[in-house]
């Protein structure tokens, strides 16, 4: 039998999370079929099927949260839980057709560049393919983050992170440890409080918790967004509107948010009514430099006789007893890890080889960097989605990837018009000034000025994550791709083609 031809495709999008599946709509609707989604698990929806913790749900209202292109006006409450937002991204899937396109159980093992081919080779749980052009739409919140605790082997009991949750364990009657003080904890912790016996949460960082203004959306509304469209888009431009005002307060005047933090305060004070507690609760930091939290639950839970405030990190774990950094001890059943993700140091990026055989890990070792989001030096035809400085503090992500997916289209737009077999790859040139302008705003907003240790920096300190600007302004510079902070790449032998007379000034 003769051996099967292996698979080519034009391009090769890797997840099926917002990004990968808003990338696989807007191929289609270019015109572009000749393309498939490698997902590692057995359905869609990245994040959103990884988490499924108690309590979970979106921070940002749904109607913000969800496509521009897919509206969706039977959202049930301002805030949707997280089974709302997958059953949105399966209906997403159904709605476009893609399900044809997508790869399931195909985890990406390996992408290597071939200077000869011009084309990615990449390996995968499922078989090997070679694409034109790669998508990574893995997303900075797919891998989760164990810290490295001494004698965590030692435990006896249940051991898990938040995004793995293990729904066959039943905590109720248990001792639980809750590790972590982020997104995912404040939701966790008013969800189980009723049901463990005791709940003691180690609080390395307090977190800034605002009011959730969180209701079910009435039967009228959902008529309303329903029959007249235009209600269900002033309703988006609004909850969008309101967020842009607020970006200058973060990138901008830090020192504008003092009335936020008298906010934040009065609502742990209805509920915290400990001095102590209250003074353990309170951040030492500018509201801002770590995400704001919103929550009305926390709080009342963190009152309540069963459960145990430890201000201070897991230092080491010797069987049942788990030790604080300020030396108390907890007997626990269990551990429940909200210690956050890879952010700044994708696993991906440890299975991207470029045009110069060195990975994308090793070329970002120093800290990520890529033209406008999307592009990195020596990475041909290679286009991340929520890649480096694309991040928000308080606005909808899917705004981000959108603006990003029209650079996408404009990207082989252009590799149409050049025509051949050829590839583009961004100047080291360009994308060192694009990095350097983002650093140089990046200077004086709260991120870096807040006084905080955020999951927004990375280990050199350097904030590779967050976006300084506007959403506006975001799709402003992603609108198109400008050829001249590109390198034209043809076969070898090929006539050699041109990108324009002189470099365009890159814009930030």
């Amino acid at each position: 039998m003769a051996e099967r031809e292996q698979q080519h495709v034009r391009v090769a999008v890797i997840g099926s999370g917002f990004g990968g599946l808003g990338a696989a709509v807007r191929l289609r609707r270019q015109g572009i079929t000749d393309f498939v989604v490698l997902e590692r698990a057995d359905s869609v929806g990245g994040t959103w099927r990884d988490n499924s913790y108690p309590g979970c749900a979106c921070d940002v209202p749904s109607h913000l949260y969800s496509f521009s292109f897919a509206p969706n006006p039977e959202w049930p409450r301002n805030f949707s839980g997280q089974e709302h937002i997958r059953a949105y991204l399966e209906r997403v899937t159904d709605t476009f057709g893609l399900r044809p396109h997508i790869r399931f159980n195909a985890e990406v093992r390996g992408l290597r560049w071939s200077n000869s081919a011009l084309h990615w080779e990449i390996e995968t749980a499922s078989g090997a393919l070679t694409a034109d052009v790669v998508v990574s739409a893995t997303g900075p919140l797919s891998d989760p983050k164990l810290p490295d605790v001494p004698g965590l082997g030692t435990f006896p009991g249940k051991v898990f992170h938040s995004a793995r949750w293990d729904h066959d364990y039943d905590l109720r009657g248990k001792r639980v440890a809750m590790i972590g003080t982020g997104a995912s904890a404040i939701q966790i912790v008013p969800a189980i409080q009723p049901e463990v016996s005791r709940l003691t949460l180690f609080q390395r960082t307090p977190p800034w918790v605002l009011p959730r203004a969180d209701r079910k959306i009435s039967a009228v509304e959902k008529w309303l967004h329903t029959k007249v469209p235009a209600t269900r888009a002033a309703r988006r431009g609004l909850l969008w509107g309101i967020r842009e005002l607020q970006v200058s307060a973060f990138t901008k005047r830090p020192n504008e948010l003092g009335l936020i933090e008298f906010l934040a305060k009065n609502h742990m004070r209805k509920a915290i009514k400990d001095p102590g507690m209250r003074a353990a609760l309170t951040p030492d930091y500018r509201i801002g430099c770590k995400r704001i939290l919103l929550s009305n639950t926390y709080y009342p839970a963190l009152a309540r006789p069963n459960v145990d405030l430890v201000p201070a990190g897991l230092m080491e774990v010797r069987g049942a007893t788990l030790v604080a950094a300020d030396g108390s001890e907890t007997e626990a059943d269990a551990i429940v890890f909200g210690t956050g993700f890879h952010v700044t140091d994708m696993p991906i990026a440890q299975r991207v080889t470029g045009a110069n055989g060195t990975t994308l890990a090793e070329e970002w070792k120093d800290g990520m960097a890529a033209l406008r989001g999307a592009s990195a030096a020596g990475f041909p035809n290679f286009l991340t989605l929520i890649g480096p400085n694309t991040g928000l503090g308080n606005s909808s992500m899917i705004l981000m990837i959108e603006a990003q997916l029209n650079y996408m289209v404009d990207f082989l737009r252009q590799l149409d018009v050049l025509g051949g077999k050829i590839a583009l790859t961004a100047r080291q040139s360009a994308v060192d000034e694009w990095t350097r302008k983002i650093q140089r705003r990046m200077e004086r907003t709260v991120w870096n000025t807040g006084g905080c240790d955020s999951w927004y920096l990375d280990a050199n300190g350097r904030n590779t994550t967050a976006w300084p600007g506007t959403t506006a302004e975001f799709k402003k510079v992603t609108r198109q791709v400008d050829l001249a902070e590109y390198e034209v790449l043809r076969p070898p032998g090929a006539a050699v083609g041109t990108s324009g007379s002189a470099r365009a000034e890159v814009a930030v």
